[in-house]
């Protein structure tokens, strides 16, 4: 009886632990939001210059019932997903050739360096001037914002594989397919996953900045129609968005890593 009782305890103060756990990440930002709302309420910050909480969510309702917030925010999806995708592969290919060949490194791995230290924002005239501000020119400036974390990312992971393990695959017979998907690439796939995530936030930073020049569609150009008109619950709705967008993404990529790297945990386990 007592080793039920204590087991009932024990499953207990796990099960506690773990909601604990859940909700520990969401107590700075609700008791901010709390905060906020209580300054508002209590007149101690001016409602014209910062509104409320309430007010925020309220003026959200109201863009949601017009259609309007669900129409800009699968705009801004639709251009994030695109940039992302496009970078990200672009990235990706780049950084397994170089990592993977002497020869490609040597060739472009220089020329890719110089570009990479160029703020890629810095490229907005040229970009404007290049392709107009359609569509074509915000993804342009997203994909090339994402290209460049997930390149030195899946270079590094890549170039970083243990010499040794490479060395023992090739005594054991394994062909050069057979080392890239049983050694290199699982190797490399933790710091991959590190520059996967490092770019979704490039890639809201570009966004933001890409649809608040020239655009007429978009979570930025909420944000920047509002400022025109000091409306500043719209301006504040908008920048909730993007910080909830930019948490989703990197919840995320923590799934990504939890599937993608259940083997390594299970290892550390049976060691």
């Amino acid at each position: 009886m007592e080793n039920i009782a204590e087991f009932g305890v024990g499953r207990t103060h796990r099960r506690w632990k773990i909601t604990w756990q859940r909700l520990l990440p969401w107590l700075i930002p609700v008791a901010l939001i709390g905060f906020w709302q209580l300054a508002v309420s209590a007149g101690w910050i001016n409602s014209n210059l910062l509104p409320s909480p309430i007010a925020v969510v309220q003026d959200g309702i109201g863009l949601l019932q017009t259609g309007e917030l669900p129409k800009n925010i699968s705009i801004s999806l639709y251009r994030a997903t695109a940039g992302f995708v496009i970078g990200g592969s672009i990235g990706f290919i780049l950084g397994l050739l170089n990592g993977l060949s002497k020869t490609a490194r040597a060739l472009f791995d220089s020329s890719i360096q110089m570009l990479r230290n160029i703020p890629h924002l810095s490229l907005i005239p040229v970009v404007i001037i290049a392709l107009g501000i359609g569509e074509t020119a915000k993804i342009s400036l997203v994909t090339v914002g994402v290209m460049f974390p997930i390149y030195i990312n899946t270079f590094h992971g890549i170039t970083s594989i243990d010499p040794e393990l490479l060395e023992m695959g090739r005594a054991y017979g394994l062909s050069k397919r057979a080392l890239l998907t049983k050694i290199i690439f699982p190797g490399a796939l933790p710091t991959i996953l590190v520059g996967v995530r490092y770019a979704l936030g490039v890639m809201w930073t570009t966004l933001i900045v890409a649809e608040t020049i020239s655009s007429s569609s978009g979570i930025g150009y909420m944000a920047t129609n509002a400022q025109e008109f000091m409306n500043m619950d719209t301006v504040l709705l908008c920048i909730v968005i993007y910080a909830l967008l930019g948490k989703l993404s990197d919840l995320i990529a923590k799934a990504l890593e939890n599937i993608c790297l259940a083997w390594q945990r299970e290892g550390s386990a049976k060691a």
